[in-house]
């Protein structure tokens, strides 16, 4: 945990339904969005309604650089379909998060950064390998 609150400060129209409608609102704009808190300055991911570490209902919206590092990764490969990675992303900002990457040859330690990209009705965080080497 660092003495600042990790991100910038996104500027914010409250949005009805709750703490993932508001990431999911955000993530339309292209924002990759995570809360702080207040009280003890952690990073949280997912969305929620109060902090996981200490119980404090403070959490402010804060805009992420979209860059990390894989910490898991495995590839899934569907019948029919191009295989692609799922993955575990520990973000610079000190939050982990669970996307995907459409490349079955990521690696654990790649950096990656974030292009949201549409997936049907919705736009998802999806990743690649910073300076693709591919």
């Amino acid at each position: 945990m660092s003495a600042e609150i990790p991100g910038r400060a996104v500027e914010l129209c409250i949005e009805d339904g709750g703490p993932h409608a508001t990431y999911q609102a955000l993530l339309e704009q292209h924002v990759l969005a995570f809360q702080a808190c207040s009280g003890c300055l952690s990073a949280i991911f997912p969305p929620r309604l109060r902090c996981p570490r200490c119980g404090a209902d403070l959490l402010t919206w804060r805009a992420s650089a979209g860059r990390g590092a894989v910490y898991s990764s495995t590839v899934i490969a569907p019948r029919g379909q191009e295989p692609y990675a799922v993955v575990l992303i520990d973000l610079d900002e000190g939050y982990r998060m669970m996307s995907r990457i459409d490349d079955d040859a990521v690696a654990i330690g790649d950096r990656v950064v974030v292009a949201p990209a549409r997936a049907g009705s919705e736009t998802i965080p999806l990743f690649a390998v910073e300076g693709a080497r591919r």
